[in-house]
């Protein structure tokens, strides 16, 4: 499986799926392919995670470097990659149609535009535009030559505006306008995912990796779920095992965090492991 159209089809199939699966969240090759030999069926980026790599804060990367990031990872690895596409990155509705086609050009087979405009005094989108936004994205997934996955995120939740209501509104407004799977990050309660999941007729994504969610894979089955990520957590949990390691230097003059780290032969082993894309027969 390494042209973009199998690979296409392969991540379409993973949602039309009995059973939910785990999709993370690598931020560069290395870690993609470190993913996919322990043996994870799909990839997502991590706007977040990628920004981090390079020294910036989150939403700090513009399109131009995101489709170069893409560039370089998707034909990295043998498995279908979706891609963080924030807001498109901007606000009309041909941005987030152009954004799409971009990130399809660059290798990724589905990808997801967002309801937040990154401006704090106003944080989300009208109704009317987001929903507009979404169709546009849609169209432009629609006229490429192999099914890419397009997911529509409504982020109440994430910009600090809890709202249910709204939030399951926008949700069958992007499915109306032909979304593929329904996203709304910062859910945390059983009864919410839930209501959300019961509310749409598409496949729910679900952000696992916060504070105070402790769902497990099955307990999110139950729930009707059927993708999970984990959004910048990997990432996170990297740099944290990295800064708890420098401050021990630091501080205390000792070295007893290798006691935790991977060992030069299974990281090397995990990367041998993987049959790199231009490998393939």
């Amino acid at each position: 499986m390494t042209s973009q159209a199998d690979k296409a089809r392969a991540f379409r199939a993973l949602h039309e799926a009995s059973d939910p699966f785990v999709i993370p969240n690598p931020w560069d090759i290395g870690s993609a392919r470190l993913l996919e030999a322990l043996g994870f069926k799909a990839l997502a980026t991590t706007s977040a995670g990628y920004a981090f790599s390079r020294g910036l804060p989150d939403n700090a990367v513009g399109r131009e470097q995101m489709i170069r990031h893409l560039a370089d990872l998707a034909p990295a690895t043998n498995l279908p990659v979706s891609a963080d596409l924030e807001n498109g990155f901007g606000d009309a509705p041909e941005d987030a149609a152009e954004t799409i086609r971009q990130a399809a050009a660059a290798g990724v087979v589905g990808g997801s535009i967002e309801d937040a405009t990154g401006r704090a005094g106003d944080p989300i989108y009208a109704h009317g535009l987001a929903v507009e936004r979404v169709r546009a994205a849609v169209e432009a997934a629609r006229a490429l030559p192999f099914p890419f996955t397009l997911t529509a995120r409504a982020e109440n939740y994430l910009v600090g505006r809890p709202d249910l209501a709204d939030t399951i509104r926008r949700l069958q407004a992007f499915q109306e306008a032909g979304a593929d799977v329904l996203y709304a990050p910062g859910l945390k309660t059983r009864e919410d995912i839930a209501a959300v999941v019961s509310s749409v007729d598409r496949p729910v994504n679900v952000l696992m990796g916060m504070a105070g969610m402790p769902f497990s894979v099955e307990e999110l089955a139950q729930m009707g779920v059927k993708r999970i990520s984990v959004g910048g957590a990997l990432a996170r949990a990297a740099l944290g095992a990295m800064m708890r390691a420098a401050k021990e230097m630091l501080e205390r003059g000792t070295f007893t965090y290798t006691s935790e780290a991977a060992t030069m032969k299974e990281i090397t082993d995990l990367f041998a492991s993987v049959r790199k894309p231009d490998q393939a027969d």
